[in-house]
């Protein structure tokens, strides 16, 4: 028999998903002090997805752990969503002090930003093209469509990495 306590998977979840919110939350400060808020450096994202992969392997690893053992894919994916949506979920509290506090004009810079890049980007379009191409991207920024993005992305992110992750470290009863 096992001495250990047992952890409930709710508590691992919890726990897993507030350190990866927080640790977003460090990447998009540094981002910021950086001042690429805008345009981040290829590193930054490469290494906001390492950390994100290994928190939630971390996570599913630590169910496992508590479960004799054993996972189940669909416990993985189950982990894996769940640390990624409490994650998304504290990043989101920290996208809205960062809009409405650290940094009001961020739309608009964004706006500026973007209309640069297509500018750049394709310098052949016409005045109509180029308008409809800013309008376009326009429709994305603001708070609703960030939130809703954060949430979907985290969500999808959190799928990829608990189901590859599940299919590494499954072990059923049954042998």
């Amino acid at each position: 028999m096992n001495d250990q306590p047992q952890v409930s998977k709710k508590s691992i979840m919890l726990n897993y998903g507030l350190l990866l919110g927080f640790a977003s939350i460090i990447i998009a400060l540094i981002n910021y002090v950086a001042g690429d808020i805008y345009q981040p450096h290829w590193s930054l994202i490469v290494g906001s997805l390492v950390i994100t992969i290994a928190i939630i392997i971390l996570g599913i690893k630590k169910i496992k752990e508590s479960n004799s053992g054993f996972l189940s894919i669909s416990d993985a994916i189950k982990a894996g969503l769940g640390i990624s949506l409490i994650s998304a979920l504290v990043y989101i509290v920290y996208l809205l002090i960062f809009y409405n506090m650290i940094e009001p004009t961020y739309f608009e810079d964004m706006a500026k930003v973007q209309e640069q890049v297509i500018i750049e980007k394709y310098p052949n379009l016409t005045d109509q093209e180029l308008e409809g191409a800013i309008k376009g991207s326009a429709m994305f920024l603001n708070t609703g469509a960030n939130i809703t993005m954060t949430i979907i992305f985290s969500l999808f992110i959190g799928l990829i990495i608990s189901l590859i992750g599940g299919l590494i470290m499954k072990k059923s009863e049954e042998g």
